[in-house]
């Protein structure tokens, strides 16, 4: 009896493997946003040195999220602005990539003047959920952001593509943009609890 009942204590054992739960990879907070809608009007700061932006409607944060502004030869300038123009969808006059008929892209960083080979299409980069800040082009728009916390645009404000849709719900021409050189800070450092 004894025998028959490890006999079956292994053979339940062995047909139940135990697999531990490994929880899935942390990804990295990109943004937080608990606008409240109450009183007073938003407001956007960008800080190029931390590469974040937080918001806030009157005096009271309301959130944050990483941008990716202009890198080296490109760079941001610093300044107040305005939104003063909001489209769902924009297409870059000045940049974009070459592919060539099956999409595979031949060059990355193409301008309208670059030749394009034969075979090939100029696409301009589509800027979803455009906000305008400057009368040469620059605003703000969900785009890339490769490492958080570097600049990586060709001047423009890169949002979180998953976080832009409840900015611009909000946003609304007129609205103040403040761009600071900033300082840099630990990526821990960066949230509501620190605005």
């Amino acid at each position: 009896m004894r025998i028959l009942s490890l006999a079956l204590a292994a053979a339940f054992l062995s047909s139940c493997s135990f697999q531990p739960r490994i929880p899935p990879k942390a990804s990295q907070v990109m943004h937080d946003w608990h606008d409240d809608g109450g009183p007073g009007e938003l407001s956007v700061e960008i800080d190029l040195g931390r590469q974040v932006a937080t918001y806030k409607r009157g005096e009271r944060p309301i959130g944050w999220s990483y941008v990716s502004t202009g890198k080296e030869g490109h760079s941001t300038k610093p300044g107040n602005y305005t939104v003063t123009e909001k489209m769902e969808l924009k297409e870059s006059n000045r940049y974009g990539w070459i592919a060539d008929a099956t999409g595979k892209v031949t060059n990355g960083d193409a301008k309208p003047t670059t030749p394009v080979p034969e075979g090939n299409f100029y696409h301009p980069a589509p800027m979803r959920y455009w906000m305008r800040i400057t009368s040469y082009g620059i605003g703000l728009h969900a785009g890339e952001i490769p490492i958080p916390g570097e600049a990586a645009s060709h001047g423009c404000i890169r949002l979180p593509k998953d976080f832009v849709p409840q900015l611009y719900e909000v946003v609304k021409v007129g609205t103040p943009v403040k761009v600071t050189r900033g300082k840099r800070s630990p990526p821990e450092q960066v949230g509501l609890a620190g605005l």
